[in-house]
């Protein structure tokens, strides 16, 4: 009897799943596979004309009317400059430069706003915040994971060389194809092997008695997927032990994919040895030149490298995805629904996939890279799903403007600053995040953009926001990783956790330089949805928990950080306390408090100090509390 109802419970659920699964799209109709065409720019009622500042808001407003939607107003000059700080380097603007900004505003906004924009573009923080989006999708860390978790001394480099890369603003192909295939280009630069220290971004299991070939073929298979997230937006582990269910691309592609990252020898692909790459290190941080190398053992290290890849381990498809079962054997190639490169008859390397990712005939790796732009500007992408461009994945909710986007980033010359240069001055970028009376109920909500979104600022944000208002901030770039204080029960729980805390200035550097220990990510950054460092992530969820108002109230560098702030404001204000209250909420809110706001605070001022004979202690706990509210956190 219960084998006959196991055997009824699944013939019912393949009669429910399997219709779905196997309802694959055409390639050819699929919106994602078609050649992209820079469609022609709409035209825009002259009602209208007014709100727009670029292309951009003409494809936007087109979607709108069609929905009898409009844009709403420029945000206020004061809230845009918050904005533009956190999205272009994730850091509040000081009261100095918001005055300054205001003044600026009153004359002429539009060329204050523009060069508000061009400083916070040539800003060196500028990298480490577009850096952290790219570092979450290369899963970047600073141990190798599993059980053992052994620490990766010299993984900071890359790192570096990520948001060295960004700042300068290397093109994008340039930027991608280094990392893909640095070691492979003619007379490789040392930055250039540095750069494909991407690949050994996988987890790596170190520990005695393990099936190395079972972990080597498991960073092998990341090597595709994570090539899968970044470039082309598609789930191509779904391929890894059976035909995908839902997009065209067969095992069969899975494996061919998984031939070009099969040759990489690990012992050679780490980085250059202790000695070598501490001068490397110390010319990063100085910015020197890093053409010039002059150790013929690194040199000799980065040849062997490239002469062990020539001899090519075989491929085979692996039967259910198991590695010891041999399938057909499969040479390196691409999938049979995309376009093949054009000229190459031999077997293609590394570097043929990275040019080919490039070629202007792919569908898919322009368009995925201006969503992944747009989407940390606008908090959702026009692809809401960054890393699912399939058939199950999220339809685009203004194609014409990602083709749009897509030729116009290549039109640019791949230029991630150009880009995001012509987004933030649209006035699409620009609106108000507040909710409209006549459009809330709108069945579209807000997809169409008749405001800008609103929305909770990233884990390491959230840490700098805190840092940067109470004084404490270390704005220093690159270097070792370092370990804020841990909550006791990590170390006291489980295996034991060497974690020697950061002291003097490194306690209070940025939340991007933070160590990342796979088994022992930073409470506080997991608390506020950092990524889960193991695989690439292309978005990260955002969470509304009680937790998080705890963390912002009792970690311990978030207490330290509201204790400096209540005491550089008792110093400077005395028993002025409306003006403590002003300068507390330019600080941390980049503006000034409402009559409302500021009588609460005052009262609540009184009580703190009335239960306290300290007059820093009250002025701490009135700065926790604005510390401690959702505006604070969140990105308008």
């Amino acid at each position: 009897m219960p084998n006959r109802v196991f055997s009824l419970l699944t013939l019912s659920l393949l009669t429910i799943v399997t219709p779905e699964l196997n309802a694959e799209v055409e390639a050819p109709d699929h919106w994602a596979l078609q050649p992209i065409v820079r469609p022609a720019v709409p035209e825009v009622p002259e009602q209208l004309a007014d709100r727009v500042r670029n292309p951009i808001d003409a494809f936007v407003l087109a979607h709108l009317a069609a929905e009898k939607l409009t844009l709403s107003p420029d945000a206020s000059p004061a809230t845009l400059l918050r904005r533009l700080h956190l999205d272009l380097t994730g850091l509040p603007p000081s009261p100095q430069a918001i005055s300054a900004f205001l003044e600026k505003s009153k004359a002429d906004p539009e060329s204050a706003y523009h060069e508000a924009v061009e400083q916070l573009l040539d800003s060196p923080h500028f990298g480490e915040r577009w850096g952290r989006h790219w570092l979450d999708m290369a899963r970047y860390a600073d141990s190798e994971g599993y059980l053992g978790d052994a620490i990766r001394p010299w993984a900071w480099v890359y790192r570096d060389w990520v948001v060295t890369a960004i700042n300068e603003d290397l093109p994008y192909d340039e930027f991608s194809i280094e990392q893909l295939a640095g070691d492979l280009l003619e007379k490789p630069t040392l930055e250039q092997l540095v750069a494909t220290g991407f690949h050994r971004n996988t987890l790596r299991n170190t520990e005695a008695g393990v099936d190395l070939e079972l972990y080597r073929t498991k960073e092998v298979v990341d090597r595709v997927n994570a090539t899968g997230t970044i470039w082309l937006g598609l789930t191509l582990g779904c391929a890894e032990c059976h035909d995908h269910k839902h997009d065209p691309i067969t095992q069969h592609d899975f494996y061919q994919l998984y031939a070009f990252f099969n040759n990489a020898d690990e012992s050679t692909a780490s980085l250059p040895l202790t000695p070598e790459l501490e001068t490397y290190a110390r010319s990063l941080l100085s910015k020197k030149d890093l053409e010039k190398n002059p150790d013929p053992k690194l040199s000799a290290r980065a040849r062997t490298f490239r002469e062990r890849t020539k001899d090519r381990r075989e491929s085979f498809v692996h039967e259910r995805g198991d590695y010891t079962r041999h399938g057909e054997k499969v040479t390196p190639g691409f999938p049979a629904v995309l376009h093949s490169l054009p000229g190459k008859t031999d077997a293609p390397d590394r570097l043929d996939l990275a040019h080919w990712l490039f070629d202007e005939s792919n569908p898919l790796t322009a368009r995925v890279a201006a969503n992944q732009v747009w989407q940390h500007l606008f908090g959702v992408g026009i692809v809401a799903t960054p890393d699912d461009f399939g058939t199950a994945g999220s339809p685009p909710t203004h194609p014409q403007l990602l083709d749009w986007l897509a030729t116009e980033y290549r039109r640019l010359g791949w230029s991630r600053k150009e880009l995001i240069r012509l987004i933030v001055q649209s006035s699409t970028y620009r609106q108000s995040s507040a909710v409209r009376s006549e459009f809330a109920e709108h069945p579209t909500g807000n997809t169409l953009l008749w405001r800008q979104n609103a929305f909770r600022v990233s884990a390491e944000t959230v840490r700098d926001l805190n840092l940067a208002a109470s004084g404490l901030l270390d704005p220093s770039l690159g270097g070792p990783s370092i370990r804020p204080p841990l909550p006791g029960f990590v170390t006291e729980v489980g295996r034991s956790v060497q974690w020697p805390v950061s002291e003097g200035g490194d306690r209070y550097r940025r939340g991007l330089y933070i160590f990342l220990k796979r088994t022992v990510i930073y409470p506080m950054l997991t608390t506020f949805d950092a990524s889960d460092t193991s695989v690439s992530c292309a978005r990260r969820e955002r969470t509304n928990t009680p937790m998080q108002a705890l963390t912002l109230l009792n970690d311990p560098v978030f207490f330290e950080g509201a204790e400096a702030l209540g005491r550089d404001l008792h110093t400077r204000h005395g028993e002025n306390i409306d003006e403590a209250i002003e300068d507390l909420f330019q600080r941390c809110l980049g503006r000034s408090p409402l009559t409302s706001e500021l009588d609460t605070l005052r009262s609540a001022h009184d009580d703190f100090a009335r239960a306290s004979a300290n007059p820093e202690a009250a002025m701490m706990a009135t700065a926790r509390v604005v510390l401690n509210l959702d505006e604070f956190v969140t990105r308008d």
